[in-house]
């Protein structure tokens, strides 16, 4: 897993997995949720790498352009 964002900041994120064609993305309460050229698609899970790598704006993308649209939720 890397670490998303600061390490002591107060971020909901903490940390995401990359794939070929999926993100996991691990927040601060254990819960994880991978999303995947299936659901929510291809351009989005694109963004959210793009997103996770860069360190900013992860958990906002998610609560404005995917919500519940994930593959699986981990824990």
């Amino acid at each position: 897993m890397e670490y998303y964002g600061e390490p002591n900041g107060k971020c909901t994120v903490v940390g995401y997995e990359l794939f070929r064609e999926a993100i996991r993305v691990h927040f601060r309460d254990g819960s994880g949720y991978l999303y995947n050229y299936f659901t929510p698609g291809p351009e989005k899970v694109e963004q959210l790498k793009r997103l996770a790598v860069a360190g900013d704006g992860l958990h906002a993308y998610i609560m404005e352009h995917i919500r519940h649209r994930y593959a699986a939720k981990i824990r």
